[in-house]
């Protein structure tokens, strides 16, 4: 405290008794965060009771990560301390996501031991925006409906319930499952594939017949493969023919055959898993063996 009777204190003694550095406190002042009050006959800065408590505010706010522009809004009254806070813990959480999201790409780059190529494009897709993730899903699920009004609403809206992001915490295991889906969404051969799936939902929808339209369920060619092969039948056997007689009714089996093959290759089955995994449901099984017994058994009536 300078002897002059007016209780002032140096940028010395304002550094001893807030234990801050010299260089620190002067460092704020020339910001305008920490004006002196006055200036002593030698030029020296001086500054009071008052800017004790506010050095204190300073090096709270700016412990807590704040920048000194808003340091200088808070001082100033422009804004509340609850507000600046607010904005800081959103700037935060997003912060973390983004360490989370990298995380996980470089437990997976580990784990798979990935070239530097597959990090850099894994690392690229990984940490898209949330906006430009579900911007790439949405455009995907767009292109399939675009011109077909005749697809039934609740199929549209389960393909949109599909347009999926990495959630908060992903595991290296979804990393991989949405680099993996990105790409395959925006291969044109794959968009070409589920655009036939979604057109023959197109037609089935224009059918008169309520019969026509339930062969298309593929619950029930599923629900047939799997009895037919836990009671042995082989798909080109006579009982196999007679199974698909019945469940197909009047139906066009050459038609049911053209459906189930666009349905259920071997990318749209990766393409079901991957969208189980990313939300974190585990993968399912693609049934491949039973819709496979299902093609089978209608390709071999037709060459019957």
């Amino acid at each position: 405290m300078i002897d002059d009777g007016t209780g002032l204190l140096t940028i010395g003694e304002l550094a001893r008794a807030t234990g801050l550095t010299v260089r620190t406190i002067r460092y704020w002042s020339d910001e305008g965060a920490l004006p002196p009050v006055a200036r002593s006959s030698g030029g020296y800065r001086l500054y009071d009771a008052a800017s004790v408590a506010r050095l204190e505010l300073i090096r709270t706010l700016r412990e807590l990560g704040l920048g000194l522009d808003d340091v200088r809004k808070v001082l100033a009254g422009e804004t509340t301390v609850a507000e600046v806070a607010a904005a800081h813990v959103t700037a935060l959480d997003a912060q973390i996501s983004s360490l989370k999201v990298t995380r996980a790409v470089l437990s997976s780059v580990a784990r798979r031991g990935s070239t530097a190529e597959e990090m850099t494009l894994m690392n690229k897709l990984a940490r898209l925006s949330a906006a430009e993730r579900k911007r790439i899903m949405e455009e995907f699920v767009e292109e399939l409906f675009h011109g077909l009004d005749s697809v039934d609403p609740a199929i549209q809206e389960r393909m949109r319930s599909t347009a999926v992001d990495l959630p908060e915490e992903p595991t290296p295991e979804q990393v991989d499952a949405w680099v993996e889906l990105a790409e395959m969404v925006q291969d044109p051969e794959f968009r070409a594939q589920m655009r036939e799936v979604v057109e023959f939902n197109a037609a089935d929808q224009d059918r008169a017949a309520a019969a026509g339209r339930s062969l298309w369920f593929p619950m029930r060619m599923l629900r047939l493969a799997t009895e037919a092969r836990a009671r042995g039948i082989a798909p080109e056997s006579p009982e196999a023919a007679a199974l698909l007689r019945e469940v197909l009714g009047d139906g066009d089996p050459a038609a049911v055959l053209a459906r189930m093959e666009s349905a259920s290759n071997d990318r749209l089955a990766r393409y079901r898993e991957l969208l189980s995994t990313v939300k974190g449901a585990g993968t399912p099984s693609a049934h491949r063996a039973e819709f496979g017994w299902v093609v089978a058994a209608l390709r071999a009536g037709a060459d019957r």
